[in-house]
């Protein structure tokens, strides 16, 4: 198989992983589907710097990621419009438990990033570091800390 047919055909299978990374990290739904579009123009423009078809996972959850982080600096710039109703067919991602998922969102963003990477895309930790930039100190580090603080979070809350 070729890089383009592999890359090819992981994009239209990850589609609405893809989206559902986007989203996790954006929180709203024609953004994460701007920055879906933006990685996948990116990839298929830059297949050649793709050097190993086997890391076409991680190469492009970079790409990805990099245009979330395009959008969220661009965020600051730009008024956003209202967001209308969603269109039929597309569902915004929800988590089974939305009490854990508001407590992710509110950590640090590059912890919450390491740890939705981890738990919700189930990227190795060195996949996580290469997506990052990360060297693997790092992200085991991000992802311990945050994980004690969720878990200290959802003993104060079981407490109450």
């Amino acid at each position: 198989m070729t890089k383009e047919e592999t890359l090819t055909n992981f994009l239209v299978e990850n589609q609405e992983r893809a989206y559902r990374l986007a989203y996790s990290s954006l929180k709203n739904r024609d953004e994460a589907l701007d920055a879906v579009q933006t990685a996948v123009c990116r990839c298929l423009e830059r297949q050649d710097s793709l050097r190993d078809p086997g890391a076409v996972k991680t190469w492009f959850t970079r790409i990805l990621m990099n245009a979330c982080n395009d959008t969220l600096r661009q965020r600051g710039r730009v008024i956003p419009f209202p967001e209308e109703g969603p269109e039929p067919g597309w569902e915004d991602p929800e988590p089974a438990d939305e009490s854990l998922a508001r407590r992710v969102d509110a950590l640090p963003r590059e912890v919450g990033t390491v740890i939705k990477l981890r738990f919700y895309e189930e990227l190795t930790l060195k996949e996580i570091g290469e997506v990052t930039g990360q060297n693997l100190s790092t992200v085991k580090s991000r992802l311990y800390a945050g994980l004690k603080k969720l878990r200290v979070a959802m003993e104060g809350a079981e407490v109450s």
